[in-house]
């Protein structure tokens, strides 16, 4: 169960990567909250307040989804749709991480509205370096819709 209350969601499945983003994250983001949905119907119900999340509705939603292209059953592009498509988290920054710079994939992201599409470096520092870039902008200078959307 994730916390009520998140400064940056994580959707990705493999616990690898989890673990390479939250020690990349570590002492990069001082006091942020972050939250690892592990699977996209999480991430959905959490951003959607539905399922074990309905108590959210009319909590402020994460400041920053960082959502991994490839995931199992639900992938990027269609948890991505969804959040867009929905007036609660219509408004919600989302960066795609992505291992490919695939041109089409990159296309594809943009055209279902994410804010931004990153390929995740291959070294670790260079890694740790794109993460801190991502949270100096979209949690630094970003300003951040922090108004609640009432679900209809």
């Amino acid at each position: 169960m994730l916390p009520d209350e998140v400064d940056v969601l994580i959707v990705e499945a493999d616990p690898l990567e989890v673990e390479l983003l939250l020690r990349s994250l570590d002492g990069v983001w001082p006091e942020v909250r972050i939250a690892v949905a592990r699977d996209g119907e999480e991430a959905l119900d959490f951003l959607l307040a539905r399922g074990a999340y309905r108590h959210l509705r009319g909590n402020i939603l994460p400041r920053l989804v960082l959502l991994e292209y490839k995931l199992p059953r639900l992938d990027g592009l269609e948890i991505l749709r969804a959040i867009r498509t929905n007036p609660r988290s219509a408004t919600t920054p989302v960066v795609v991480l992505t291992s490919s710079a695939e041109p089409r994939e990159i296309a594809q992201c943009y055209h279902f509205g994410a804010n931004s599409c990153v390929e995740k470096p291959v070294l670790f520092g260079d890694f740790q370096a794109t993460l801190k870039d991502l949270g100096r902008y979209w949690l630094g200078v970003n300003q951040a819709n922090q108004v609640p959307t009432s679900l209809s």
